[in-house]
């Protein structure tokens, strides 16, 4: 099954199912891409929780190592954006790249979760760039400026709960319709499971809550008013455009 978050005619947020390009709420419907409803990010989370160089040829194209266990960084809530958005980036910056990502969405509080029990605690799965400011991001250890800022988390556009979801999901991203990222969830270096057991060790998981889990090789820089795609298999594809100063 499929959700969309979106916002009715009237102005209330709604949460609808969402089949074959129709969203159904109550005795409505609406086509997603109409003018009618504005679809916005499917959760509202307390953070983001990214996990940096989890597939190994993206290690190996950034000239880094794969890590020993999950490398963590997160970005805050303001850095959402939702499908068909125009993200405008910091301005002054030489390279922007995209980052196709599988997200995972947490459906429950959950804390010291074990890897058998993980699944349980996800409510769905959905699309995100993880759009990247090189320039800061290679001057600093915690990466604010690099992946924290207002609009580097590009979400959506539905949530499929995990069972429409294959395990080896094709990750893609595409720019202005030309294919740049085709990796598989199959080669995450830590998988789900494990990642929230790393990650509830820590921090205590909210619902709506969002793990993304890494980008595979072919990321790269973007140019003012492209428009990417980033696809997951059993999910859809978002897009959005992005907005360079």
């Amino acid at each position: 099954m499929k959700h969309v978050r979106f916002r009715d005619p009237a102005g209330a947020v709604r949460r609808g199912k969402y089949q074959d390009g129709i969203v159904h709420f109550a005795n409505e419907s609406y086509d997603k891409e109409s003018d009618e409803i504005d679809v916005l990010p499917p959760c509202e989370p307390s953070k983001i929780v990214c996990i940096g160089r989890n597939y190994a040829d993206h290690a190996d194209e950034m000239d880094s190592t794969v890590p020993d266990q999950p490398l963590l960084f997160l970005k805050p809530p303001s850095a959402l954006a939702g499908h068909g958005d125009t993200v405008t980036v910091p301005a002054g910056k030489d390279r922007i790249d995209y980052e196709a990502e599988l997200a995972v969405v947490i459906g429950e509080q959950c804390r010291h979760v074990p890897e058998d029990d993980a699944m349980d605690a996800v409510e769905g799965i959905t699309c995100m760039n993880d759009i990247s400011n090189r320039d800061d991001q290679r001057q600093e250890k915690n990466w604010v400026r690099g992946k924290a800022f207002d609009g580097a988390a590009p979400l959506g556009p539905v949530l499929a709960t995990p069972d429409e979801v294959p395990d080896d999901a094709a990750v893609r991203s595409r720019v202005n319709g030309d294919l740049k990222q085709d990796g598989t969830r199959d080669q995450l270096i830590f998988p789900i499971p494990e990642l929230i057991a790393e990650i509830t060790t820590y921090l205590t998981l909210e619902p709506g809550d969002i793990i993304a889990t890494g980008t595979p090789e072919g990321v790269g820089p973007l140019a003012d008013g492209d428009e990417i795609e980033i696809e997951v298999e059993g999910v859809g594809t978002l897009e959005h455009t992005v907005c360079i100063p």
